[in-house]
Protein backbone atom coordinates (compact mmCIF):
# COMPACT_ATOMS: atom_id res chain seq x y z
CA UNK A 1 0.00 0.00 0.00
CA UNK A 2 1.30 3.23 -1.22
CA UNK A 3 2.22 5.81 1.64
CA UNK A 4 0.95 8.40 -0.67
CA UNK A 5 -2.51 9.94 -1.53
CA UNK A 6 -1.48 12.44 -4.83
CA UNK A 7 -1.61 10.16 -8.05
CA UNK A 8 1.86 11.79 -8.88
CA UNK A 9 4.20 10.49 -6.54
CA UNK A 10 2.11 6.92 -5.86
CA UNK A 11 3.58 6.69 -9.75
CA UNK A 12 6.86 7.95 -9.27
CA UNK A 13 7.25 5.50 -6.33
CA UNK A 14 5.69 2.39 -7.98
CA UNK A 15 7.93 3.17 -10.76
CA UNK A 16 10.67 3.38 -8.72
CA UNK A 17 11.73 7.22 -9.41
CA UNK A 18 12.18 8.85 -5.95
CA UNK A 19 15.42 9.61 -3.95
CA UNK A 20 14.94 12.33 -1.59
CA UNK A 21 12.13 14.40 -0.93
CA UNK A 22 11.35 17.28 1.40
CA UNK A 23 8.51 17.42 3.32
CA UNK A 24 6.86 14.48 2.39
CA UNK A 25 3.17 14.92 3.84
CA UNK A 26 3.24 18.45 2.40
CA UNK A 27 4.09 18.25 -0.26
CA UNK A 28 1.90 14.64 -0.85
CA UNK A 29 -0.65 17.62 -0.40
CA UNK A 30 0.36 20.19 -2.69
CA UNK A 31 0.41 17.34 -5.60
CA UNK A 32 -3.22 16.36 -4.71
CA UNK A 33 -4.83 19.53 -4.58
CA UNK A 34 -5.72 22.16 -7.56
CA UNK A 35 -3.00 22.26 -10.55
CA UNK A 36 0.45 21.87 -8.50
CA UNK A 37 3.13 23.32 -10.37
CA UNK A 38 6.99 21.51 -11.01
CA UNK A 39 10.14 22.66 -12.75
CA UNK A 40 13.60 20.94 -13.81
CA UNK A 41 16.06 22.82 -15.23
CA UNK A 42 18.46 21.73 -17.72
CA UNK A 43 21.23 22.54 -19.16
CA UNK A 44 21.75 24.60 -22.71
CA UNK A 45 25.72 23.31 -23.13
CA UNK A 46 24.86 21.28 -26.37
CA UNK A 47 22.52 21.59 -28.70
CA UNK A 48 20.27 17.91 -27.68
CA UNK A 49 19.91 15.95 -24.41
CA UNK A 50 20.86 12.47 -23.84
CA UNK A 51 19.33 9.41 -22.77
CA UNK A 52 21.26 10.65 -19.56
CA UNK A 53 18.46 13.57 -19.26
CA UNK A 54 15.29 10.95 -20.07
CA UNK A 55 14.57 10.50 -16.06
CA UNK A 56 13.97 14.06 -15.75
CA UNK A 57 12.34 14.51 -18.85
CA UNK A 58 9.61 11.64 -18.13
CA UNK A 59 8.87 12.90 -14.44
CA UNK A 60 7.74 15.77 -15.89
CA UNK A 61 5.69 13.54 -18.43
CA UNK A 62 4.39 11.69 -15.37
CA UNK A 63 3.78 15.06 -13.25
CA UNK A 64 1.43 16.34 -16.86
CA UNK A 65 -0.31 13.11 -16.98
CA UNK A 66 -1.25 13.45 -13.48
CA UNK A 67 -2.68 16.73 -13.86
CA UNK A 68 0.27 19.07 -12.96
CA UNK A 69 1.64 22.07 -14.54
CA UNK A 70 5.39 20.88 -15.89
CA UNK A 71 7.96 23.74 -16.60
CA UNK A 72 10.90 23.41 -18.68
CA UNK A 73 13.55 25.78 -16.98
CA UNK A 74 16.17 26.17 -20.27
CA UNK A 75 19.36 27.55 -18.84
CA UNK A 76 20.27 29.84 -21.02
CA UNK A 77 21.38 32.04 -18.22
CA UNK A 78 23.04 29.88 -16.28
CA UNK A 79 24.93 27.91 -18.92
CA UNK A 80 26.73 31.14 -18.95
CA UNK A 81 27.92 30.45 -15.62
CA UNK A 82 28.44 26.12 -15.96
CA UNK A 83 27.15 24.19 -13.70
CA UNK A 84 30.20 22.97 -11.26
CA UNK A 85 27.95 19.83 -9.87
CA UNK A 86 29.99 17.06 -10.08
CA UNK A 87 32.61 18.41 -12.42
CA UNK A 88 36.20 18.23 -12.05
CA UNK A 89 36.76 20.92 -14.28
CA UNK A 90 35.48 24.31 -15.27
CA UNK A 91 33.32 24.20 -18.56
CA UNK A 92 34.11 26.01 -21.65
CA UNK A 93 32.23 29.23 -21.95
CA UNK A 94 29.37 29.16 -24.68
CA UNK A 95 28.18 32.30 -26.84
CA UNK A 96 24.91 33.60 -26.56
CA UNK A 97 24.27 32.38 -30.05
CA UNK A 98 25.31 28.91 -29.03
CA UNK A 99 23.18 28.87 -26.50
CA UNK A 100 20.06 29.57 -28.09
CA UNK A 101 20.95 27.81 -31.11
CA UNK A 102 21.05 24.51 -28.33
CA UNK A 103 17.65 25.32 -26.94
CA UNK A 104 16.15 25.40 -30.55
CA UNK A 105 17.28 21.97 -30.46
CA UNK A 106 16.10 20.74 -27.00
CA UNK A 107 13.08 22.01 -27.81
CA UNK A 108 12.17 19.13 -30.49
CA UNK A 109 12.62 16.46 -27.57
CA UNK A 110 10.41 18.07 -25.08
CA UNK A 111 7.17 18.71 -27.75
CA UNK A 112 7.48 14.69 -28.42
CA UNK A 113 7.18 13.86 -24.53
CA UNK A 114 5.29 17.25 -23.47
CA UNK A 115 1.94 18.70 -24.58
CA UNK A 116 2.35 22.64 -25.05
CA UNK A 117 -0.74 24.62 -24.96
CA UNK A 118 -2.63 27.22 -23.05
CA UNK A 119 -4.67 24.51 -20.80
CA UNK A 120 -4.64 25.16 -16.92
CA UNK A 121 -1.64 22.18 -17.05
CA UNK A 122 0.00 22.58 -20.48
CA UNK A 123 3.74 22.56 -20.02
CA UNK A 124 6.19 25.83 -20.67
CA UNK A 125 9.17 26.17 -21.52
CA UNK A 126 11.22 29.48 -20.13
CA UNK A 127 14.41 30.35 -20.31
CA UNK A 128 16.25 32.20 -16.88
CA UNK A 129 18.29 34.80 -19.13
CA UNK A 130 15.25 36.60 -19.28
CA UNK A 131 15.84 37.47 -15.31
CA UNK A 132 19.33 36.54 -14.72
CA UNK A 133 20.19 38.58 -17.77
CA UNK A 134 18.23 41.53 -16.45
CA UNK A 135 19.67 41.34 -12.60
CA UNK A 136 21.82 44.17 -11.85
CA UNK A 137 25.04 42.31 -9.61
CA UNK A 138 25.27 44.80 -6.77
CA UNK A 139 21.32 44.09 -6.04
CA UNK A 140 21.43 41.04 -6.45
CA UNK A 141 23.87 40.39 -4.29
CA UNK A 142 22.92 42.30 -1.81
CA UNK A 143 19.29 41.23 -1.92
CA UNK A 144 19.68 37.46 -2.55
CA UNK A 145 23.51 37.04 -1.46
CA UNK A 146 22.69 38.16 2.10
CA UNK A 147 20.81 34.93 2.12
CA UNK A 148 23.59 32.24 1.51
CA UNK A 149 26.34 32.10 4.07
CA UNK A 150 30.13 30.72 2.85
CA UNK A 151 30.25 28.25 5.61
CA UNK A 152 27.52 26.31 4.17
CA UNK A 153 28.59 26.63 0.27
CA UNK A 154 32.04 25.68 0.79
CA UNK A 155 30.22 22.36 2.42
CA UNK A 156 28.91 21.45 -0.89
CA UNK A 157 30.58 18.10 -2.14
CA UNK A 158 31.58 19.79 -5.00
CA UNK A 159 33.63 22.65 -3.05
CA UNK A 160 35.14 20.57 -1.06
CA UNK A 161 36.28 18.17 -3.52
CA UNK A 162 37.70 20.66 -5.64
CA UNK A 163 39.37 23.00 -2.79
CA UNK A 164 41.00 19.42 -0.98
CA UNK A 165 42.56 18.45 -4.54
CA UNK A 166 43.81 21.58 -5.15
CA UNK A 167 41.25 22.25 -8.14
CA UNK A 168 40.34 25.33 -9.75
CA UNK A 169 36.71 26.59 -8.18
CA UNK A 170 36.38 29.77 -9.60
CA UNK A 171 34.32 32.68 -8.28
CA UNK A 172 32.18 32.35 -11.25
CA UNK A 173 31.23 28.81 -10.62
CA UNK A 174 30.82 29.85 -6.60
CA UNK A 175 27.50 31.73 -7.96
CA UNK A 176 25.68 29.08 -9.43
CA UNK A 177 24.11 27.85 -6.50
CA UNK A 178 22.86 31.31 -6.22
CA UNK A 179 21.71 31.61 -9.37
CA UNK A 180 19.86 28.45 -9.64
CA UNK A 181 18.68 29.08 -6.16
CA UNK A 182 16.92 32.29 -7.90
CA UNK A 183 15.69 30.51 -10.56
CA UNK A 184 13.29 28.88 -7.77
CA UNK A 185 12.60 32.45 -6.43
CA UNK A 186 11.58 33.91 -9.52
CA UNK A 187 9.61 30.86 -10.60
CA UNK A 188 7.39 30.76 -7.65
CA UNK A 189 6.75 34.31 -8.29
CA UNK A 190 6.29 34.17 -11.96
CA UNK A 191 4.32 30.85 -12.15
CA UNK A 192 3.26 29.41 -8.65
CA UNK A 193 5.72 27.35 -9.13
CA UNK A 194 6.69 25.32 -5.64
CA UNK A 195 8.17 21.88 -6.64
CA UNK A 196 11.42 21.67 -8.05
CA UNK A 197 12.31 18.60 -9.04
CA UNK A 198 15.79 16.75 -10.58
CA UNK A 199 18.73 14.04 -9.83
CA UNK A 200 20.23 13.23 -6.56
CA UNK A 201 23.05 15.59 -7.55
CA UNK A 202 21.36 18.86 -7.78
CA UNK A 203 19.94 17.87 -4.17
CA UNK A 204 21.83 20.63 -2.61
CA UNK A 205 21.15 23.22 -5.21
CA UNK A 206 17.26 22.50 -4.75
CA UNK A 207 17.84 22.59 -0.69
CA UNK A 208 19.31 25.87 -1.38
CA UNK A 209 16.43 27.25 -3.50
CA UNK A 210 14.22 25.94 -0.67
CA UNK A 211 15.74 27.82 1.26
CA UNK A 212 15.71 31.12 -0.09
CA UNK A 213 11.71 30.96 -1.29
CA UNK A 214 11.01 30.95 2.63
CA UNK A 215 13.46 33.25 3.74
CA UNK A 216 13.24 35.74 0.57
CA UNK A 217 8.95 35.48 0.15
CA UNK A 218 7.79 33.02 3.60
CA UNK A 219 6.78 30.61 1.73
CA UNK A 220 6.86 26.66 1.66
CA UNK A 221 8.78 25.41 -1.24
CA UNK A 222 9.63 21.21 -2.11
CA UNK A 223 12.12 18.79 -3.24
CA UNK A 224 12.18 15.98 -5.12
CA UNK A 225 14.87 13.82 -6.51
CA UNK A 226 15.49 10.90 -8.72
CA UNK A 227 18.31 8.12 -8.16
CA UNK A 228 21.44 8.57 -11.27
CA UNK A 229 20.46 5.77 -12.87
CA UNK A 230 23.20 2.88 -13.63
CA UNK A 231 23.03 -0.07 -15.22
CA UNK A 232 23.14 -3.83 -13.93
CA UNK A 233 26.96 -4.05 -13.86
CA UNK A 234 27.38 -0.60 -12.34
CA UNK A 235 28.19 1.62 -15.82
CA UNK A 236 26.81 4.81 -16.50
CA UNK A 237 23.32 5.50 -17.84
CA UNK A 238 23.51 6.35 -21.27
CA UNK A 239 27.05 6.10 -22.30
CA UNK A 240 28.16 3.26 -24.73
CA UNK A 241 31.76 2.95 -26.13
CA UNK A 242 30.95 5.34 -28.97
CA UNK A 243 29.50 8.18 -26.70
CA UNK A 244 26.41 9.36 -25.37
CA UNK A 245 22.93 8.34 -26.49
CA UNK A 246 21.84 11.85 -28.26
CA UNK A 247 17.79 12.37 -28.15
CA UNK A 248 17.90 14.33 -31.10
CA UNK A 249 17.49 12.27 -34.54
CA UNK A 250 20.19 13.98 -35.99
CA UNK A 251 22.78 13.43 -33.41
CA UNK A 252 21.36 9.37 -33.22
CA UNK A 253 19.61 7.51 -35.88
CA UNK A 254 16.20 5.93 -34.56
CA UNK A 255 17.79 2.60 -35.48
CA UNK A 256 20.39 3.36 -33.27
CA UNK A 257 18.54 4.77 -30.06
CA UNK A 258 16.10 0.91 -30.63
CA UNK A 259 19.13 -0.80 -30.96
CA UNK A 260 20.35 0.78 -27.87
CA UNK A 261 17.50 -0.01 -25.54
CA UNK A 262 17.23 -3.57 -27.19
CA UNK A 263 21.09 -4.32 -25.99
CA UNK A 264 19.55 -3.75 -22.31
CA UNK A 265 21.35 -5.81 -19.33
CA UNK A 266 18.72 -8.65 -18.62
CA UNK A 267 19.00 -7.32 -14.65
CA UNK A 268 18.04 -3.70 -16.20
CA UNK A 269 14.79 -4.89 -18.54
CA UNK A 270 12.06 -4.47 -15.97
CA UNK A 271 13.58 -1.30 -13.75
CA UNK A 272 14.26 0.31 -17.74
CA UNK A 273 10.28 -0.65 -18.47
CA UNK A 274 9.00 0.96 -15.00
CA UNK A 275 11.06 4.38 -15.23
CA UNK A 276 11.43 4.61 -19.40
CA UNK A 277 8.19 3.72 -20.99
CA UNK A 278 4.40 3.83 -20.45
CA UNK A 279 3.38 0.64 -20.20
CA UNK A 280 1.03 -0.92 -17.64
CA UNK A 281 2.69 -2.08 -14.65
CA UNK A 282 1.18 -5.44 -14.83
CA UNK A 283 2.47 -6.23 -18.23
CA UNK A 284 5.78 -4.98 -17.30
CA UNK A 285 5.52 -7.70 -14.42
CA UNK A 286 4.52 -10.43 -16.93
CA UNK A 287 8.11 -9.40 -19.02
CA UNK A 288 10.45 -9.02 -16.72
CA UNK A 289 9.14 -12.62 -15.27
CA UNK A 290 10.67 -14.31 -19.04
CA UNK A 291 13.41 -16.60 -18.41
CA UNK A 292 16.43 -17.27 -21.03
CA UNK A 293 15.80 -16.58 -24.12
CA UNK A 294 12.32 -14.98 -23.53
CA UNK A 295 13.66 -11.85 -21.54
CA UNK A 296 14.48 -10.85 -25.32
CA UNK A 297 10.83 -10.02 -25.75
CA UNK A 298 10.76 -7.91 -22.98
CA UNK A 299 13.71 -6.20 -24.30
CA UNK A 300 12.11 -6.14 -27.88
CA UNK A 301 8.96 -4.33 -26.48
CA UNK A 302 11.11 -2.14 -24.11
CA UNK A 303 12.85 -0.79 -27.91
CA UNK A 304 9.62 -0.32 -29.12
CA UNK A 305 8.37 1.38 -26.29
CA UNK A 306 11.37 3.91 -26.06
CA UNK A 307 11.36 4.68 -29.80
CA UNK A 308 7.81 4.85 -30.14
CA UNK A 309 7.89 7.34 -27.42
CA UNK A 310 10.66 9.90 -28.53
CA UNK A 311 10.53 8.94 -32.45
CA UNK A 312 7.17 7.84 -33.25
CA UNK A 313 5.67 4.57 -33.86
CA UNK A 314 6.65 4.56 -37.68
CA UNK A 315 10.10 4.94 -36.56
CA UNK A 316 9.95 2.06 -34.12
CA UNK A 317 8.31 -0.79 -35.97
CA UNK A 318 11.18 -0.09 -38.59
CA UNK A 319 13.65 -0.02 -36.41
CA UNK A 320 12.40 -3.59 -35.43
CA UNK A 321 12.01 -4.54 -38.58
CA UNK A 322 15.53 -3.67 -40.10
CA UNK A 323 16.86 -5.15 -36.88
CA UNK A 324 15.22 -8.50 -37.45
CA UNK A 325 16.10 -8.67 -41.51
CA UNK A 326 19.69 -7.86 -40.42
CA UNK A 327 20.52 -10.22 -37.62
CA UNK A 328 17.68 -12.76 -38.31
CA UNK A 329 16.90 -12.93 -41.72
CA UNK A 330 20.75 -11.97 -43.02
CA UNK A 331 20.10 -8.85 -44.94
CA UNK A 332 19.82 -5.04 -45.17
CA UNK A 333 17.75 -2.61 -44.86
CA UNK A 334 17.58 0.98 -46.06
CA UNK A 335 16.64 1.94 -42.06
CA UNK A 336 20.30 0.77 -40.94
CA UNK A 337 22.59 3.14 -40.13
CA UNK A 338 24.16 3.86 -43.13
CA UNK A 339 28.00 5.75 -44.10
CA UNK A 340 29.32 6.89 -46.53
CA UNK A 341 32.73 6.34 -48.18
CA UNK A 342 34.31 8.00 -51.10
CA UNK A 343 35.20 5.00 -53.88
CA UNK A 344 38.50 7.55 -55.20
CA UNK A 345 39.71 7.23 -52.07
CA UNK A 346 40.16 3.16 -52.34
CA UNK A 347 40.48 2.67 -55.78
CA UNK A 348 40.90 -0.70 -55.23
CA UNK A 349 38.04 -1.41 -52.36
CA UNK A 350 38.56 -0.07 -48.62
CA UNK A 351 39.93 -2.94 -46.03
CA UNK A 352 38.00 -3.98 -43.49
CA UNK A 353 39.83 -1.51 -41.28
CA UNK A 354 38.81 1.47 -43.26
CA UNK A 355 35.03 -0.61 -43.37
CA UNK A 356 34.56 -0.63 -39.22
CA UNK A 357 36.24 2.76 -38.64
CA UNK A 358 33.74 4.46 -41.42
CA UNK A 359 30.64 2.66 -39.96
CA UNK A 360 31.90 3.80 -36.78
CA UNK A 361 31.39 0.42 -35.13
CA UNK A 362 35.53 1.18 -33.64
CA UNK A 363 36.92 4.02 -32.22
CA UNK A 364 40.45 3.08 -33.69
CA UNK A 365 42.52 0.68 -35.81
CA UNK A 366 43.89 -0.97 -32.68
CA UNK A 367 40.44 -1.47 -31.53
CA UNK A 368 39.41 -2.91 -35.37
CA UNK A 369 42.42 -5.11 -35.13
CA UNK A 370 41.36 -7.02 -31.74
CA UNK A 371 37.85 -7.44 -32.93
CA UNK A 372 38.87 -8.86 -35.91
CA UNK A 373 41.14 -11.36 -33.88
CA UNK A 374 38.59 -12.22 -31.66
CA UNK A 375 36.74 -13.26 -34.83
CA UNK A 376 33.41 -11.08 -34.29
CA UNK A 377 33.70 -9.29 -37.63
CA UNK A 378 31.28 -9.93 -40.70
CA UNK A 379 31.79 -8.28 -43.79
CA UNK A 380 28.47 -9.52 -46.16
CA UNK A 381 27.79 -12.02 -43.23
CA UNK A 382 31.13 -12.95 -43.86
CA UNK A 383 33.92 -13.78 -40.90
CA UNK A 384 36.94 -11.62 -42.50
CA UNK A 385 40.51 -10.86 -41.11
CA UNK A 386 42.28 -7.39 -41.28
CA UNK A 387 44.22 -7.69 -44.60
CA UNK A 388 40.89 -8.49 -46.92
CA UNK A 389 40.68 -6.18 -49.24
CA UNK A 390 36.62 -5.74 -50.16
CA UNK A 391 36.48 -4.84 -54.65
CA UNK A 392 33.44 -2.32 -54.74
CA UNK A 393 32.18 -5.60 -57.02
CA UNK A 394 31.96 -7.51 -53.69
CA UNK A 395 28.88 -5.90 -51.66
CA UNK A 396 26.34 -7.89 -51.62
CA UNK A 397 24.18 -9.07 -54.65
CA UNK A 398 21.02 -6.27 -55.44
CA UNK A 399 22.23 -3.87 -53.00
CA UNK A 400 24.60 -0.70 -53.03
CA UNK A 401 26.80 -1.30 -49.91
CA UNK A 402 28.90 -3.15 -47.45
CA UNK A 403 26.88 -4.77 -44.50
CA UNK A 404 29.54 -4.37 -41.71
CA UNK A 405 28.73 -6.10 -38.00
CA UNK A 406 30.64 -6.45 -35.07
CA UNK A 407 29.78 -8.88 -32.54
CA UNK A 408 25.57 -10.03 -32.64
CA UNK A 409 24.17 -6.39 -31.40
CA UNK A 410 26.27 -4.12 -33.96
CA UNK A 411 25.78 -3.15 -37.46
CA UNK A 412 25.70 -0.63 -40.13
CA UNK A 413 26.17 -0.10 -43.84
CA UNK A 414 29.06 1.37 -45.84
CA UNK A 415 28.05 2.56 -49.37
CA UNK A 416 30.42 4.27 -51.88
CA UNK A 417 29.39 8.07 -52.60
Amino acid sequence: MSQFKSDFLRTLEQRGYIKQTTHVAELDAYCDSGTPVAYIGFDATADSLHVGSLVGILMLRRFQQAGGRPIVLMGGGTTKVGDPTDKEASRPILTEAQIEQNIRGIRQVFETFLRFDDSPNGALMVNNESWLGALGYIDFLRDIGRYFTINSMVKQDTVARRLANEQPYTFLEFNYLLLQSYDFLELSRRHGCFLQMGGSDQWGNIIGGIDLVHKADGGQAFGLTCPLITTASGGKMGKTADGAVWLNADKCLPYDYWQFWRNTEDGDVGRFLRLFSDLPLDEITRLEALQGADINQAKIALANETTRMLHGDAAAQAAEAAAEQAFAAGGVSEDLPTHDLDPKAYPDGPSTIVLLRTAGLVGSNGEARRKLQEGAVRINDQRVDADTQHGWDSMMPDVTAFKVQLGKKKIALVRPV
